[in-house]
């Protein structure tokens, strides 16, 4: 079992800015699984290395990580991290432009899955849920 350290610990804390509701959930699935160490190694290299660096501030690095995830197509991580970067400030508007920007560089079918699709779905889970 891998040491929870210093950069657990701001790992942590940048997850809860994101997800205040869910964030420690995220850590426990990896609990269960053939690589329950996973979830450590995440939280303290992503958010405790890599999130927590000088030069950006957590908004804008949401919105680059949407943009980034949206020109890999990769829709899993992606309603996270939409979901973190309205719960940071950015509006559905300039999420969906950021988005749409990728197209130029995933093309048109990236773009529809994850706009039409993710977009689409935690804007409507947000509605639903008054938030």
């Amino acid at each position: 079992m891998i040491k929870k350290d210093e950069n657990f610990e701001k790992g942590l804390n940048i997850l809860k800015q994101i997800d205040s509701e869910n964030y420690e959930s995220i850590v426990d699935s990896f609990k269960d699984s053939i690589a329950p160490d996973l979830g450590t190694l995440a939280v303290s290299f992503n958010y405790g290395q890599i999130f927590s660096r000088p030069g950006l501030d957590l908004k804008s690095r949401l919105l680059a990580t949407v943009a980034g995830l949206t020109a890999m197509g990769n829709i899993e991580q992606l309603k996270f991290y939409i979901n973190g970067a309205l719960n940071v400030g950015w509006t559905e508007e300039e999420i969906v432009e950021a988005m749409m920007q990728m197209i130029i560089y995933s093309g048109f079918p990236s773009g529809l899955n994850t706009i039409l699709t993710v977009a689409t779905e935690v804007f409507e889970d947000r509605k639903a849920k008054n938030i």
